[in-house]
């Protein structure tokens, strides 16, 4: 004798507890996201401390960040670039630098409205 599946009624069951249950998203523009302490968001970039070895730059699997110097040798005026969507936010560019210029915020806004906007100067 073969058994008798029972499976609409316990579909029916599972979608009413569902109903009366608490949701598993928040409602995110009206509320604020708890951000996990090991977050990698957006990367800070601190121009004073780049020694431009530009490891950074070597190390990022992806080539999405730049540095360039505006400067010259003796007075360098260091600003870095990040590509935002080629980032697959690693932090092998954070690990990677010897003098810890950079490092990853808790910064989650990173959408943009144009593919040019999503290269940012750091």
């Amino acid at each position: 004798m073969k058994k008798k599946l029972h499976l609409p009624g316990e579909l029916a069951g599972q979608a009413i507890r569902n109903v009366f249950a608490k949701p598993a998203t928040i409602d995110y523009p009206h509320g604020d996201p708890s951000i996990p302490a090991n977050y990698r968001g957006r990367l800070v970039y601190d121009a004073p401390r780049c020694i431009n070895c530009l490891m950074c730059m070597r190390d990022c699997p992806s080539k999405a960040i730049r540095i360039e110097n505006r400067g010259t040798k003796e007075n360098p005026d260091m600003h870095a670039y990040l590509n935002v969507a080629r980032c697959i936010f690693c932090c092998q560019c954070v690990d990677s630098c010897p003098k810890k210029c950079l490092s990853a915020s808790n910064d989650i806004l990173l959408a943009r409205l144009s593919r040019d906007e999503l290269s940012v100067e750091l």
